[in-house]
């Protein structure tokens, strides 16, 4: 009986002793957390009930650091990942794909007194919009930007509007060369059934986007070059059909176009290297140059994984010579250069002289070159001629395609050896074509414009650039030969060509019309006023004397006359 009474109090020892410790867990794991909208964990459910997974504690919404890293990094995992916006939960922030954003600005001094400065943005998206899949939350990459790459099922797209001409031969290469006005060049997928329909409804979203004229954009002045604008991004199809690019000359550039470009930035203009970016001062110069470039990179070494670049580029040259500052000198020319010009009189035939220079001492090299001629211009093909030295040079390849009236320009396209410390002359005699009179612009006196003519090379250089200051300039080292006599592509844009068409005389309309109202006033008017009146006879009233002579006869007592 002792023995019972023992082991009674024995074990009510024990369950008290267990009951004081499960009541001091449940209070230590039941302590509210820093943010009260996460779910609290009890532990304190039944022993068969397995412990549930712990909720990670939100994180806040902070800018992302801007990171500059090295080349060797940029094809490691990224380091700067975006923070979720405010009411995201970790775990569905988790399922986010990383991002990366770099803003890098290198000025230099020109050679011809001017400051060339040059803005570059680039953000990584870890992504893929070629596997259809709807992403539906964007952090650094533009909305706007990825819809329509995964609406139009776009693989590269590259758009610049510039205003002025670059002088290759004052300023040198520029780090990225575009043409004057806006110039649009496009890769989609090889899922794209209808190319030229997708192609249409692209230039009109891109128009709104912009706030451009890019909605002008339409079959007679789209090409499809066969050899020259090969895809910039991975992968290897290079189907020319899937490929598109116009031009419009006469684009003008001004601060509608650059708002809606700084507001594809991350931050907009209120933070970064975009605060610089004055309206005032950027229009206020001798060229400037704005656009974007997507295309779709690998994620990793391996390239298993997939990511979207876009990179946003700002291209400015002031000159110093209105305020004074600026000192001319003397600079290496460049390696290629090219020219073009209009030749004949008259306003019936005339001739296209493009002059290609190749300044290295004692290297070759070939180039291709582009050149997309507007259908009311009829190209005599059989007088195509290539000189170089004096002697013909035969291209090694000619794409020609004729242009249809009305419907699609020319396109030539060819391959020429150019010799070194040479010039080399392409030349092609035209016919001016005479336009319907409501084809004809309501500046027509001023002239039609001519696309810039396109000369893509591999151009050798002396010169390269040290690896080991890739790391100041990751961004620009793409631009530069990393080695000792290596080459490295280069494209350069000639002048656009004002031409003169046959004009007839629109204001012939305007004294016609006011010579025949004349005429009409005149003689209608008289011929209306002789139909109308209403005539009546009247007697004509007694002169002065019959008057006088009236009244003598009246005091007389005759009767008057």
């Amino acid at each position: 009986m002792a023995a019972c009474t023992y082991c009674s109090a024995a074990l009510l020892v024990i369950l008290s002793s267990l009951s004081l410790i499960i009541l001091l867990n449940a209070q230590e794991t039941t302590q509210i957390p820093s943010n009260p909208d996460l779910p609290v964990n009890t532990e304190a459910e039944s022993p068969n009930t397995a412990p549930e997974t712990p909720v990670e504690q939100e994180k806040q919404w902070e800018p992302t650091e801007v990171t500059e890293s090295t080349p060797e990094e940029e094809d490691a995992p990224v380091a700067a990942e975006s923070a979720p916006p405010p009411g995201t939960t970790a775990s569905s922030a988790g399922s986010h794909s990383k991002e990366d954003f770099q803003e890098e600005l290198v000025i230099r001094p020109l050679h011809s007194g001017d400051i060339y400065a040059s803005f570059q943005f680039r953000t990584l998206w870890e992504t893929d919009f070629k596997k259809g899949n709807k992403v539906s939350h964007y952090g650094l990459f533009p909305k706007s930007l990825g819809q329509v790459i995964s609406k139009f099922s776009v693989r590269e797209l590259h758009i610049s509007f510039t205003q002025g001409y670059w002088r290759t031969m004052q300023w040198g290469q520029p780090f990225l060369p575009a043409p004057p006005g806006a110039e649009l060049w496009v890769w989609f997928q090889d899922t794209v059934t209808d190319v030229d329909d997708t192609w249409k409804e692209l230039t009109n979203v891109l128009s709104g986007i912009f706030c451009a004229s890019l909605n002008f954009i339409d079959s007679t002045n789209t090409v499809q070059p066969s050899a020259s604008f090969k895809p910039l991004g991975i992968g290897n199809v290079t189907d020319h059909r899937f490929l598109r690019y116009a031009t419009l000359p006469r684009e003008i550039v001004c601060t509608e176009n650059l708002t809606p470009w700084k507001k594809l930035l991350p931050c907009g203009s209120k933070a970064g290297l975009a605060v610089l970016m004055k309206s005032e001062k950027l229009f206020h110069s001798s060229f400037h140059s704005e656009a974007v470039h997507i295309r779709p990179v690998c994620g990793n070494h391996q390239c298993t994984t997939t990511s979207w670049e876009l990179r946003q580029t700002l291209d400015v040259v002031f000159d110093l010579h209105t305020s004074g500052q600026g000192k001319r000198g003397e600079m290496l020319r460049p390696l290629l250069h090219a020219e073009r010009y209009v030749a004949g009189y008259g306003l019936q035939t005339g001739e296209i002289h493009t002059l290609m220079y190749n300044q290295h001492p004692y290297r070759s090299f070939p180039v291709l070159l582009l050149d997309s001629v507007p259908w009311y211009l009829r190209l005599y093909i059989h007088t195509l001629t290539v000189t170089s030295k004096s002697k013909e040079n035969k291209p090694s390849y000619i794409h020609y395609q004729p242009s249809k009236d009305r419907i699609r320009p020319h396109l030539l396209e060819m391959l020429v050896q150019l010799p070194p410390n040479s010039v080399t002359e392409v030349t092609v005699q035209f016919e001016r074509a005479l336009l319907k009179w409501t084809e004809y612009t309501p500046d027509p006196n001023h002239g039609f414009y001519v696309g810039s003519s396109v000369v893509s090379s591999l151009v050798p250089s002396i010169v390269a650039m040290d690896t080991n200051n890739t790391q100041d300039r990751p961004l620009f080292s793409s631009f530069f030969p990393t080695k000792e006599e290596s080459s490295y592509f280069i494209r350069v844009y000639t002048e656009p060509l004002l031409v003169n068409l046959p004009t007839p005389d629109f204001s012939m309309p305007y004294n016609v019309i006011c010579l025949t109202c004349t005429v009409v006033a005149v003689g209608y008017g008289s011929l209306y006023n002789l139909l109308t009146r209403n005539f009546q006879i009247e007697e004509p009233s007694p002169g002065l004397a019959k008057r006088l002579a009236n009244v003598i006869r009246k005091l007389r007592g005759v009767p008057p006359l």
